[in-house]
């Protein structure tokens, strides 16, 4: 197998096959039963991405796709919950392991070291795509086994995540989100979450020491990351919820930092109406106050639109005050399927419009025009492949073909040219962050696979 980074190849010296070339980054992370993202700097099993990586592998080898989920179940929790992260048991690996201590909560496994909390619902999405791979009887016993597992998610979602009954569900994280750094949750974070001794290191300028001690920048340029300060305020939540044993009756009795995320309940909403079709396939009936809060959900929803600047936002949990520091997460109700064809026409039109979403090379995650908008910082500019993914599928069920073809083939075009990275710049398309990126080969195998109509 060829073992050189395949990405950061000139063009006229890449591979041509592009799908060839996605199948051998896929090979170099497999780690057996699960997928790394990337080496190195990702060595772990992560929720939504083990289930975007999942929906290309349903191409190459169903069953090793049914696998990459199956895994990803041996971490749920006994109330429900799948964690963002399954912990690779190596012994290097102890610091990481230590740090999270998902061991303090009595609903933790024994058998596997965890997160204590929790990523998108890609899940039901990634089991209904590898379904579709499968004859009918084959299907049957597949949903057959996934389904106690993903119908406790969904449960604990609605128990945990949304106490008082509205809705919509609350992340108690940034890494909750899937877009860690998205400028809402920063935004936030500066306002209520910030410690002393953190504002402190701020002032003092001692960030650049603390530099030294960073795994993460070692693999990727430090401009590319999470700053200093806040992937130490991320550490300073972590750290919270962790002596609270990620209970979440007292996370929340004395939190200033719960949001309900635009990206997640999009995707939760997508996730229930899988489970309802996979339920329905099984012949199975959902109990009552469980399709009851789906139903709540969906018009809950709509509290998220902002009829002044026409988009939607995040909200924070306890004041329901709109966080209005757009991010592409505005684009997301695309793929939720619950909104009108004029809300998203409007969205398409932020989609098209030079100054907001339609880069060079789209989708930025937050607008041109931001403030926050730098091209390779992480979630705070750069395009990513997954989230392109997602709204090429909302455009595409909301009769938008011809948006969906344009963004399917110039995200396509950023991938030959710059390779399988982590993330692009909206501007050129260069690389950055991770090479050889999981989701960005098995996205690419999917698009190649299927690229007008799922």
């Amino acid at each position: 197998m060829n073992e050189q980074p395949l990405d950061n190849l000139p063009i006229d010296e890449a591979p041509i096959d592009l799908f060839e070339a996605a199948k051998v980054v896929l090979q170099m992370n497999d780690e057996g039963m699960y997928t790394i993202p990337a080496t190195n700097l990702y060595p772990h099993q992560w929720l939504w991405d083990s289930c975007f990586v999942a929906i290309g592998l349903r191409h190459v080898d169903v069953e090793r796709a049914q696998i990459e989920i199956l895994s990803l179940m041996r971490g749920q929790w006994a109330n429900g919950m799948m964690p963002n992260m399954i912990f690779n048991p190596a012994r290097q690996y102890r610091r990481e392991r230590d740090f999270w201590r998902s061991w303090l909560s009595t609903d933790a496994p024994d058998s596997v070291n965890t997160s204590g909390i929790t990523q998108p619902p890609m899940l039901a999405e990634a089991i209904v795509l590898i379904g579709e791979k499968l004859n009918k009887a084959e299907r049957r016993s597949w949903y057959k086994t996934v389904f106690p597992a993903l119908l406790r998610y969904h449960q604990w979602l609605y128990a945990e995540r949304d106490p008082h009954g509205e809705g919509l569900v609350l992340q108690i994280h940034p890494w909750e989100t899937g877009l860690d750094s998205t400028p809402p949750w920063i935004h936030e974070l500066h306002e209520h979450q910030l410690p002393t001794w953190i504002q402190i290191i701020k002032r003092l300028n001692a960030d650049r020491f603390i530099n030294l001690f960073r795994r993460d920048i070692k693999f990727a340029p430090a401009s590319q990351r999470l700053s200093t300060l806040d992937a130490l305020a991320f550490f300073s939540v972590q750290r919270r919820l962790r002596r609270k044993n990620y209970d979440i009756k007292r996370v929340l009795s004395h939190s200033l930092f719960a949001i309900e995320d635009i990206n997640f309940n999009s995707i939760f909403i997508r996730a229930n109406r899988h489970l309802q079709d996979i339920a329905e396939l099984l012949k199975i009936k959902l109990p009552e106050e469980l399709l009851e809060s789906m139903q709540k959900t969906e018009s809950a929803f709509a509290a998220l639109w902002d009829p002044y600047s026409r988009q939607y936002y995040s909200r924070e949990f306890v004041t329901h005050r709109l966080l209005k520091d757009s991010s592409i997460g505005t684009l997301l109700p695309l793929y939720a399927g619950c909104i009108s064809k004029e809300r998203a026409q409007e969205l398409v039109k932020m989609l098209e419009d030079e100054h907001l979403f339609g880069a060079n090379f789209p989708i930025p995650s937050v607008p041109l025009n931001s403030e926050w908008f730098n091209q390779h910082a992480y979630w705070q500019g750069p395009t990513w492949v997954n989230m392109n993914w997602l709204i090429i599928d909302g455009l595409k069920r909301y009769g938008f073909d011809e948006h969906a073809t344009a963004l399917t083939e110039s995200t396509l075009e950023m991938v030959r040219s710059g390779g399988f990275a982590e993330y692009f710049s909206p501007l050129d398309g260069s690389p950055a962050g991770a090479d050889n990126f999981s989701w960005t080969a098995a996205l690419v195998i999917d698009l190649l696979k299927y690229p007008t109509k799922k």
